[in-house]
């Protein structure tokens, strides 16, 4: 069966994560993606790992055919606006007026090719007084306040994952897919943009919100104590969470499941609200109880009683879990030189136009004969 995106062609001028990224998910739905990398060593994102496979470039890059162009050699541009003639979609993430610079411009290519859509990411937007700085995930995080919200303020931390790479690519793969939408009713065309500071700010819209509303800035603890949610260490040292959230009776089951059915008419903890007022007075009576038997022990209680809860799995428990096994979120795929790698498969299931890894990430100009006529 054939992907939604069969028949649109994207070329991709990006590198590392966030416009590779953007690139993956539309070639997981189908398109066609010509990733233009510069000779010798390509995308940077490639040293990131071993010689013969990068698996952080192989965790965004699959479904893409490479072709090395020199951007700086006019024969090289030349190649690259011809391909923009026959594309329905470009991805770049260089920073502003860098393509401009040497004459590859939105202007230009949309008077070749009308119906071409341009998505640029950036790490502040394409103008303003910011736009020239160097765009990196953990700034974009942290300029947007993001990283507030999820490191301790007094003692500041970056976090493990590439969120605001993650959450542009994620952004302009949405506007891509709106602009092709829109296409098939104008048939023209248009520029899509977004940037680290967008995509991250406005992830964070629902503490913005509060925000807007009372004048106080929230933390890494405001949501968890609206949402009623709390973490622990059992006595085998292992992490869960529970998450009560609005609904009564998942306060009710976790105190019957605690042992301390005591605590449903204590007025502190009686209602959401005096929960919310007294949160901390709760994790602490909490932490004191689920730090007295094992991890396993508690999540069976809790689960008897239908409270949200869950180990805080590392990676290597997630691979293992029932559900994450049945949802078949490993795939593994052939690989020219190590016989097989491994991915996550993209989250998105269609009935009846799959989402499909069909590759692994390609060679370094393993295309250039079939998309530009010559040899490596």
């Amino acid at each position: 069966m054939a992907g939604a995106l069969e028949g649109i062609r994207v070329i991709e001028l990006a590198s590392f994560v966030s416009g590779p990224y953007a690139g993956m998910l539309l070639g997981d739905l189908g398109a066609d993606i010509i990733k233009i990398e510069p000779p010798e060593k390509g995308d940077p994102f490639r040293g990131w790992g071993r010689v013969e496979y990068s698996p952080p470039f192989g965790s965004v890059n699959r479904n893409k055919k490479s072709v090395t162009v020199d951007l700086k050699d006019p024969k090289g541009l030349a190649a690259v606006r011809e391909l923009l003639r026959t594309a329905d979609v470009v991805i770049e993430n260089f920073r502003p007026g860098t393509l401009d610079r040497i004459g590859l411009t939105y202007e230009q290519a949309s008077k070749d090719n009308p119906k071409l859509i341009w998505c640029s990411i950036t790490g502040f937007g394409t103008d303003g007084p910011y736009a020239a700085r160097p765009g990196y995930d953990t700034v974009g995080q942290a300029m947007s306040g993001l990283l507030s919200l999820v490191t301790d303020m007094n003692d500041p931390r970056p976090t493990g994952v590439s969120l605001s790479d993650h959450l542009s690519g994620m952004v302009a793969c949405n506007g891509v897919l709106a602009a092709l939408v829109a296409r098939g009713r104008t048939g023209k065309g248009q520029r899509v943009d977004t940037s680290l500071l967008e995509a991250s700010l406005s992830f964070c819209g629902e503490n913005a919100a509060r925000y807007f509303e009372n004048a106080k800035v929230p933390g890494r603890s405001t949501r968890t104590r609206e949402a009623s949610v709390y973490a622990f260490l059992a006595s085998d040292g292992l992490p869960f969470i529970i998450h009560l959230s609005s609904p009564q009776k998942f306060f009710e089951g976790m105190a019957r499941a605690a042992g301390k059915p005591e605590w449903i008419a204590d007025e502190r903890f009686a209602k959401r609200e005096a929960r919310t007022k007294n949160h901390d007075a709760l994790a602490e009576v909490m932490t004191a109880v689920f730090k007295t038997g094992p991890r396993e022990m508690w999540l069976e209680k809790l689960m008897a009683e239908d409270v949200p809860c869950s180990r805080i799995n590392t990676l290597a428990e997630v691979f293992e879990d029932p559900q994450v096994k049945h949802l078949k979120m490993r795939k593994d795929l052939p690989h020219r030189h190590l016989g097989t790698v491994s991915l996550v498969r993209n989250a998105l299931r269609m009935s009846d136009t799959p989402v499909e890894i069909r590759s692994a990430a390609p060679d370094l100009g393993e295309h250039n004969e079939e998309i530009l006529g010559k040899g490596r």
